[in-house]
């Protein structure tokens, strides 16, 4: 995620605690935060992609969906 949007986010969130928001802050704040979720889940999936669980007999199994 851009700089810029990480800092709109963080702006957002102190400006929240000072004074309410408006609806356009809001949705805005909503959209910003939804995005950011999304990105960290994606980068979380593909670490868990490429993460191996190595048993004591040494062979390796890549970690699979739970359904």
């Amino acid at each position: 995620m851009e700089r810029a949007k990480l800092d709109r986010i963080n702006e957002l969130a102190r400006k929240s605690k000072e004074t309410p928001l408006s609806e356009e802050e809001l949705a805005e704040q909503k959209a910003l935060r939804e995005e950011y979720v999304a990105e960290i889940r994606a980068s979380f999936g593909s670490t868990l992609a490429h993460t191996v669980i190595q048993r004591p007999d040494g062979t390796k199994e890549p970690l699979k969906k739970k359904k």
